[in-house]
């Protein structure tokens, strides 16, 4: 329990690290990081993910790692944040069957009406859970660091898409590899609009 407790604590300290680099999520703003101007650990991080190994370890695993560095760190930190230096922000949507509040943590992709997500799912062959409760219920929670706001989602515009799509490569290039990895699975993207 005690080697346990010092690795948290070195993901704490190394979150307040990362808090004030210009790639972290902090006062609710999300200046971004491209990959170029990201640090050798972050871009090692940004293509382990990408490939089928680190996709297939960390689809079933990051929202755990998510959820408890978040709560441990006061909401400052998530381990997807952490490991790889893209803005991270909590998405609160409401269960498409379970009508119950989820949350997880997705990369944010600054948008002029608020924020877009791209519901890449590591490649998966199926939409990440978010996607449909999205589609289901487009209310949603943003949590940016400390700051909260309501949001209502809609699916991008396929021009809109293509923006995002670009813009979210820069920061994370990894994306391309999903979209092959995806097959027949149309990646799309959302635009949640700040209320």
């Amino acid at each position: 329990m005690g080697r346990l407790w010092r690795v948290f604590r070195w993901i704490i300290q190394l979150g307040e690290l990362t808090l004030s680099h210009p790639g972290s999520v902090h006062n609710g703003t999300m200046p971004g990081q491209s990959f170029e101007d990201a640090n050798a650990f972050h871009r090692m991080m940004r293509r382990f993910a990408s490939t089928p190994v680190g996709a297939a370890l960390l689809r079933p695993t990051a929202h755990h790692l998510d959820r408890l560095i978040t709560r441990v760190s006061g909401g400052r930190s998530s381990f997807a944040g952490l490991a790889t230096g893209i803005p991270v922000v909590m998405l609160t949507t409401t269960g498409a069957k379970s009508g119950e509040p989820r949350t997880v943590a997705v990369y944010g992709i600054p948008h002029p009406d608020g924020l877009a997500l791209i519901a890449s799912n590591f490649g998966g062959a199926k939409h990440p859970s978010w996607y449909h409760n999205l589609k289901a219920h487009p209310e949603a929670t943003v949590t940016i660091g400390r700051d909260t706001w309501h949001a209502t989602a809609r699916l991008a515009t396929p021009g809109e898409r293509d923006e995002i799509w670009a813009k979210g490569l820069e920061l994370y290039p990894g994306w391309r590899k999903y979209e092959v990895r995806a097959g027949k699975r149309h990646i799309e993207a959302f635009v949640l609009e700040r209320e």
